[in-house]
């Protein structure tokens, strides 16, 4: 597929806010890859890799991945080919250390974010969301005192990112309540306000 010309985004959501499902919907209908940084840890896992054991350790605990090993992660993935003309970022920044670093990053490319979509949805549906995901996958990071701790570190940490991206007129508020496909359209109603169409 073509990629269009020009996307450059950032999905943000808390946990259970369906953004991984959205994220590779835009992905595949814009042409460009989904950066998760999720993705690229959890493989890491599987492989049994020296960052997947720590990765592990880090998990269990119910804590986020460093902002430097994650930054470094994403900096090399974006640097790949397939991302010159544009990607999707999902868990990455997560807070405003991370925002300066992916500033910095971009800057030095002549680049900078077109359009951050925030998934919008209540704290109870997000908990919902993801105790249902912990028994249909038996998902042993995704325990009640977790999923609780996680969404304190979103709404603490990375919420906060929002105000800065929201000050550059950068931000779509999405209502992540509803069907795949109503979202998803909703998605693409506010990137196609932004001239942010697919090829």
């Amino acid at each position: 597929m073509t990629p269009a010309a020009t996307a450059r985004l950032l999905i943000v959501g808390p946990q259970g806010s369906g953004k991984g499902t959205q994220g590779v919907r835009i992905g595949e209908r814009l042409g460009v890859p989904v950066v998760s940084t999720g993705d690229v840890f959890r493989a890491n896992i599987a492989g049994g890799t020296e960052l997947g054991a720590r990765v592990q350790q880090i998990v269990d605990r119910g804590d986020l991945v460093p902002d430097e090993l994650t930054s470094e992660v994403v900096r090399d993935r974006l640097a790949q080919p397939d991302a010159a003309h544009g990607f999707l970022l999902d868990g990455y920044p997560r807070n405003l250390g991370q925002v300066a670093h992916l500033d910095d990053f971009l800057a030095g490319r002549g680049e900078s974010l077109d359009a951050v979509i925030e998934l919008h949805v209540p704290r109870a549906e997000s908990i919902a969301r993801l105790r249902l995901r912990a028994e249909e996958q038996g998902r042993t990071d995704d325990t009640t005192e977790v999923i609780a701790r996680r969404l304190d570190i979103y709404e603490n940490e990375t919420a906060p990112i929002l105000d800065v991206y929201g000050s550059r007129g950068i931000v779509d508020r999405i209502d992540g309540v509803g069907t795949l496909d109503e979202i998803t359209e909703r998605i693409f109603a506010a990137l196609a306000a932004r001239a942010i169409t697919p090829a």
